[in-house]
C-alpha cells in the first residue's frame, strides 16, 4: 500500500483511506474475567488512532489481539479485509502488522544491532535500506548499535522496540503506550517519530495514557473504558471535549 505524506499537524481535515483494520463485536476473556466486551474499531490506511483509557481498561489487550497474542472468544479482526482472529502471531507480522510492546522488551543480552536483525526475521536477508530507515529515524541507536540493549536508558530502548517493529516492514504498527516513564524531552522527540513514521506511509494505532500528546498528533481517537467503547470521534473534537479534559488531560470541569 502506498500513502500520501501526511501533513504535520493535525488541525484540517483529512480525506480517509480504505480500512486497513477492522474490529466488530470483539469480545476477549482472561479465564472468567472480561477483558473486552464487543468492541468495534475502524483504523483507515495512512492514519494515526489513538486508543485512549486508563489502567486496565482493555488497551494492551486490544493490541495484543490484533497481533494474535490473545484469542478472541467472539468477533472479529480483519486485515485489509482479511480475517486475521486466530491467525498466530509469527504469521500476524508475515501480513503487515507490526508491535512495539508495552514495557518496551528487548532483548537485553543481545546488542542493538541484533535486536534489529530479529525485527527482520521473517525475511530471507537483512535489507540494508531497512536498517538505514531506522537509523535515520532513531540516530542515536546507530551510535550505539554494538551496545547490549540492556545497558541502554529507557527512551534509548523505547526507540530500539520502535525500530525492531519497523524491520518487519509493516503496513500497520501498533505502538503500546510509547511514552512511559520517559522524561518530557525524549517524550517529545518520540512523538516527533511517530508524526515521522506515519508521514512515510505507515498507519499507526496508538495505544497511550498521555492523552494530549496522542491527540495531537492523531486523527482520530477512540475512548476504551471497561473493555467497552464509550467515546470516538475526530482527535481535535476529542481534545476539546471537556469529558476528556477533565478525564485525562487533568482539568476541573469549569477548565
Amino acid at each position: 500500500m502506498t500513502t500520501a505524506t501526511r501533513p504535520r499537524h493535525r488541525t484540517a481535515t483529512v480525506t480517509p483511506g480504505p480500512a486497513i483494520l477492522e474490529l466488530t463485536r470483539l469480545h476477549v476473556s482472561h479465564g472468567a474475567v472480561s477483558a473486552l466486551g464487543g468492541i468495534d474499531m475502524v483504523v483507515r490506511e495512512g492514519e494515526v488512532v489513538a486508543l485512549l483509557g486508563a489502567n486496565g481498561a482493555g488497551k494492551t489487550t486490544t493490541l495484543r489481539t490484533i497481533s494474535g497474542l490473545h484469542r478472541p472468544t467472539a468477533g472479529e479482526v480483519r486485515f485489509c479485509g482479511e480475517r486475521i482472529d486466530g491467525v498466530p502471531s509469527h504469521s500476524v507480522v508475515g501480513l503487515g502488522i507490526g508491535h512495539s510492546p508495552e514495557g518496551r522488551r528487548v532483548f537485553a543480552d543481545m546488542t542493538v544491532l541484533e535486536n534489529l536483525r530479529m525485527g527482520a526475521y521473517r525475511f530471507k536477508r537483512l535489507r540494508q535500506e531497512d536498517l538505514e530507515r531506522v537509523f535515520t529515524l532513531f540516530p542515536r541507536l546507530a551510535e550505539r548499535r554494538t551496545q547490549q540493549a540492556g545497558t541502554l536508558s529507557g527512551g534509548e530502548q523505547q526507540m530500539l522496540a520502535m525500530g525492531r517493529a519497523l524491520m518487519g516492514r509493516p503496513e500497520l504498527l501498533l505502538l503500546d503506550e510509547p511514552s512511559m516513564g520517559l522524561a518530557p524531552l525524549i517524550v517529545a522527540q518520540i512523538f516527533e517519530i511517530i508524526r515521522e513514521i506515519n508521514a512515510q506511509g505507515t498507519t499507526v494505532l496508538l495505544v497511550e495514557q498521555n492523552a494530549a500528546q496522542a491527540l495531537k498528533i492523531a486523527d482520530r481517537g477512540y475512548v476504551l473504558e471497561t473493555g467497552r467503547i464509550t467515546m470516538h470521534g475526530q482527535a481535535h473534537d476529542l481534545l476539546d471535549d471537556p469529558r476528556i479534559r477533565t478525564a485525562y488531560l487533568g482539568e476541573t470541569a469549569e477548565g
